[in-house]
C-alpha cells in the first residue's frame, strides 16, 4: 500500500509541477528577464563584456524551467506520500484529507517560509558569485534547523496535551517553534548583496513570484493528495488494508 501511495504522491507532484510551471512562466519569468536586462546594462556601464551564455535564455525559460520544476515537484510529492504514510494513525484521529492539508501547511512553513524569511530568493544580478557556496549552505542549514525544530515542537505538543489539553499544548508548541527559530535566525549571519541601484519593485515582485510558486505547489499537493489518499482510507475501512498503528504501514 505504501507503494500505491508513493505513486499517487508522485502523480500529485506532476500535477502540482505543471501548475507551478505555468505560474512561473507567466509571472516569474518576466521578472527574471528584467533582472537580466538590469545586469546587462550595469555591465555595459562599467565597460565589461557580457558573460558568455552557456544555455540560451529560451531554453532556460522553457525546457530548463519545466524540467527543474517537474523533477522537484515529483520528488517532493513522493517524499510527501512517504511522510503521510508514516504519520497516518500516529498523529491523532485526522482523516486523510485533513492530515494531508496539515502536512502540506507544515512543509510550506518549514521548507519555504522559515528559510526565506532569513535568506529570501534573489533574481539574477543580485548576489556575489564568490559567496554562492556560503549562501547556499546557510539556506539549507536553515531548512534543516527548521525541520528539526518543527519535529521538536510537535513532540512538545504531544507531551503537554495530557496535562494542558490539545489547544493550550498546541499554542505552547507553536511558541516554542517561533522562539527557537527566531533565536537561530538572529544568530545566523546576515547576507545583503542587493545592489543599491537595483529596482526595489522588481526585487519585491520576484520574491513574491518565488513564494507564489511554492504556495501553488504545496496547496495542490495537500489538497489533491488528500483526495487520492482518502480512497486508500476507504479501502482500509472495508478490510483490504491491514490495521496497526498506521493503516498504510
Amino acid at each position: 500500500m505504501v507503494g500505491k501511495l508513493l505513486v499517487r504522491g508522485m502523480l500529485t507532484g506532476v500535477v502540482a509541477g505543471l501548475l507551478t510551471f505555468s505560474f512561473a512562466k507567466l509571472v516569474g519569468e518576466p521578472q527574471v528577464d528584467q533582472a537580466i536586462s538590469f545586469e546587462a546594462k550595469a555591465d555595459a556601464a562599467k565597460g565589461e563584456a557580457p558573460e558568455p551564455e552557456i544555455v540560451s535564455r529560451p531554453i532556460q525559460a522553457g525546457l530548463g524551467l519545466l524540467t527543474g520544476v517537474m523533477t522537484f515537484s515529483a520528488a517532493m510529492g513522493g517524499l510527501f506520500a512517504l511522510t503521510f504514510a508514516y504519520a497516518y494513525g500516529r498523529v491523532g484521529k485526522l482523516g486523510a484529507r485533513s492530515l494531508s492539508a496539515w502536512l502540506a501547511l507544515a512543509a510550506f512553513i518549514t521548507l519555504v517560509i522559515v528559510p526565506n524569511i532569513k535568506y529570501p530568493a534573489n533574481p539574477p544580478s543580485v548576489g556575489d558569485p564568490d559567496t554562492i557556496g556560503l549562501r547556499t549552505g546557510l539556506f539549507f542549514l536553515m531548512i534543516a534547523i527548521s525541520i528539526a525544530t518543527m519535529v521538536f515542537s510537535l513532540k512538545v505538543r504531544k507531551h503537554l496535551t495530557a496535562s494542558l489539553g490539545l489547544w493550550n499544548a498546541s499554542i505552547l508548541a507553536g511558541l516554542v517553534f517561533v522562539v527557537i527559530i527566531g533565536a537561530v535566525q538572529l544568530g545566523l549571519p546576515v547576507i545583503n548583496e542587493v545592489p543599491a541601484a537595483f529596482p526595489a519593485v522588481l526585487l519585491w515582485k520576484f520574491r513574491v513570484a518565488a513564494i507564489g510558486m511554492q504556495v501553488i505547489l504545496w496547496t495542490t499537493t495537500g489538497l489533491l493528495f488528500g483526495a487520492l489518499a482518502e480512497r486508500c482510507q476507504r479501502a482500509a475501512s472495508t478490510g483490504r488494508i491491514g490495521g496497526g498503528k498506521s493503516a498504510y504501514l
